[in-house]
């Protein structure tokens, strides 16, 4: 399952009345929700699941079908051998039963998502991956009974098959892997912890959705807020305020400051089993482990987060500038965000659609025509409600179309971030559009790249409408934000995760103050003498979702930046005929799929993430965004 994660109007009026009425009827139809209940929602701003399933009668009969289609697939047990014809059955049941498993499983994760209180949901979602940890252990023949047939052998029958043809690169993928590939009692024994594999990541998001206790403060103006995670963020990158930011910034960590020993306990499960795996399939360490799946050599993680630790003077010196800017004794954390200048633009989700599609013109009719589908068949759930899963994602599901979960708050921040996930379901549905179900999904190491791209088109478009040095200026302060939360706070994540991973496979404690000393030490490093940090500093880490979720994920966010910054510039620079090939050459990698490892299909697009100046690219364009924002600053100042 890949998390990877607005209707345009026309209104044909003949008399100047009806058109008013109808415009100011949209406009109330998309003004934003004045409440946080979600049966109080119009639907226009709720995905529609009945797309997946009408009801839940529907999805239990698919649910007992499913478990019965992993029985059949179990019982092809010791068949493979018998030739090509034997593991094309195999194969084709596989994708039944994955095609399938989609569906059954997004339908309650979705749910979920929207109400984490709901345990009937929850208990709905359980089942399934009660049947999948089930379906795991029953197949674990699969893979050893493969490779007993040998490399050769299982060419020439894929030779030899054109129905083969669409499997050729998973199962010779696999026998690169053989090493790693245990027999199959020791396959079925690691089947067997799947289910206790998932339990930190659920504990933790039952600690940090439903059972979390946010604080309410008083802010200068007398207004009274709870330091949710959606106020947390407008008001760091929205208040003039520095008292206000650091309430809150107080208020939203102590939070998790409250069970920060338990979130240790958590991670600290995270990260003992990550070393567990690593070592029952024979990897000399987690990152190793977590990147051959990709065959992705370490290499590209270390060289990524020296080349940014070391470029870190950059990152110094625009918060150096803010400080000077924002005239402050003492520069802390939760004056990142906070704005340079008074700029209070809206950005309502009914005005961000139209913008968004015509963004990607570079891209497209049809890459436009798809995006607008989104939007008029509520793909989209789009507001903050009481129970609410935090956060934005785009969730493919096979055989219908991906969802998006969205926390919007009409902030500029906001409008990217609907551009960001807007582009993983463009990836979705263009792989899935094109390849067949056995290499539809692509990897985690090229899911940023189609993402990034939207927002670096976004910006483009947005710059281009307008000569106001005071939005200009916004729009290149975000951009250098992005720079930063894309790449530099992400290899920070990064170097944190590796530096944890190794205090485990070094055999040393894990603890709660041992991490935030860690943590500690990683900001220190980037952040240099730029900004005072203070000790709740170090606690941060607990609340970041991918640490728990998906160890060794965030690096690919700064790889995938680095690579959309190469791609985007080739789309939108030189003639009208390199363009047209370079806009080729990016769709043929968004509909590739996983049809190849992820370095080779970048290298197809022209992206080379092996060499280092790939990555000092980033850090380059950044050096070069400060200094045009501090011309625009000029301006705005004069």
């Amino acid at each position: 399952m890949k998390l990877t994660t607005r209707t345009s109007m026309r209104l044909g009026v003949r008399s100047v009345a009806a058109g008013l009425l109808l415009a100011l009827i949209a406009g109330l139809a998309f003004a934003k929700p004045a409440t946080r209940n979600r049966d109080e929602i119009p639907n226009e701003y709720k995905w529609d699941l009945s797309q997946i399933y009408p009801d839940w009668d529907a999805w239990q009969a698919d649910l007992q079908r499913l478990q019965q289609l992993m029985e059949e697939y179990a019982g092809l047990k010791g068949t493979l051998s018998e030739g090509p014809q034997a593991v094309l059955h195999a194969m084709k049941l596989g994708d039944e039963l994955g095609m399938l498993a989609y569906k059954v499983y997004a339908y309650p994760a979705l749910m979920r998502d929207s109400d984490t209180r709901n345990n009937e949901i929850a208990a709905n979602l359980q089942q399934v991956m009660i049947a999948f940890a089930r379906f795991g252990a029953a197949t674990a023949w699969f893979n050893p009974e493969q490779l007993a047939i040998g490399e050769e052998t299982m060419r020439g029958w894929i030779d030899s098959t054109p129905e083969l043809q669409p499997y050729r690169f998973p199962l010779m993928d696999l026998y690169r892997q053989q090493e790693h590939v245990l027999d199959e009692e020791g396959e079925k024994l690691l089947a067997y912890a799947t289910p206790f594999n998932q339990v930190p990541k659920s504990a933790f998001q039952e600690l940090s959705t439903s059972d979390i206790d946010f604080a309410k403060v008083t802010l200068s103006t007398g207004e009274e807020v709870t330091a949710s995670y959606g106020t947390y963020i407008s008001i760091l990158q929205n208040s003039s305020v520095q008292a206000d930011r650091k309430a809150v910034f107080d208020a939203f960590y102590g939070a998790y400051e409250d069970n920060l020993n338990t979130y240790a306990a958590i991670y600290n499960g995270i990260l003992q089993r990550d070393w567990f795996l690593a070592q029952a399939r024979n990897y000399e360490s987690t990152l190793a482990a977590a990147l051959d799946g990709n065959d992705i050599p370490t290499g590209v993680v270390e060289t990524l987060i020296n080349t940014a630790r070391e470029g870190s003077g950059v990152l110094q010196r625009y918060h150096e500038l803010r400080k000077k800017m924002l005239k402050l004794d003492e520069y802390h954390l939760y004056d990142t965000s906070a704005p340079l200048f008074e700029f209070d633009k809206k950005y309502d989700y009914a005005d961000v659609q139209d913008e968004i599609v015509a963004s990607v013109k570079p891209l497209g009719k049809d890459y436009q025509e798809t995006m607008r589908r989104a939007f008029k068949e509520r793909w989209i759930d789009v507001y903050e409600n009481e129970g609410k899963r935090s956060g934005a994602y785009s969730f493919g599901v096979y055989g219908v179309h991906p969802y998006m979960l969205m926390n919007y708050n009409d902030e500029l921040d906001d409008a990217f971030t609907m551009a960001h996930e807007l582009g993983h379901t463009m990836h979705t549905m263009l792989a899935y559009g094109t390849q067949p179900f056995a290499t539809a999904q692509y990897t985690i190491f090229v899911a940023e790249v189609a993402s990034t791209m939207n927002e670096r088109l976004f910006l483009d478009y947005l710059l281009s409408r307008t000569r106001d040095p005071l939005e200009r200026a916004a729009l290149l302060q975000y951009q250098i934000n992005s720079i930063i939360g894309t790449f530099y706070t992400q290899v920070l994540f990064a170097d944190f995760e590796l530096r944890a991973h190794r205090m485990v496979e070094e055999g040393r404690p894990i603890t709660a103050d041992a991490l935030s000393q860690v943590y500690l030490e990683v900001i220190r490093d980037y952040y240099g003498d730029s900004a005072t940090i203070d000790d709740i500093a170090g606690i941060t880490w607990s609340r970041i979702p991918h640490f728990y979720n998906s160890p060794y994920y965030v690096y690919q966010y700064a790889t995938c930046f680095a690579s959309s910054a190469v791609l985007h510039d080739a789309v939108t620079t030189g003639s009208r005929k390199e363009r047209k090939a370079a806009t080729e050459r990016y769709l043929d990698l968004l509909r590739s799929g996983g049809n190849d490892h992820p370095m080779n299909q970048l290298k197809k697009a022209g992206v080379d993430l092996s060499k280092r100046e790939t990555v000092q690219a980033v850090i380059d364009q950044l050096d070069s965004l400060i200094g045009q924002l501090e011309k625009e600053l000029a301006k705005v100042k004069s």
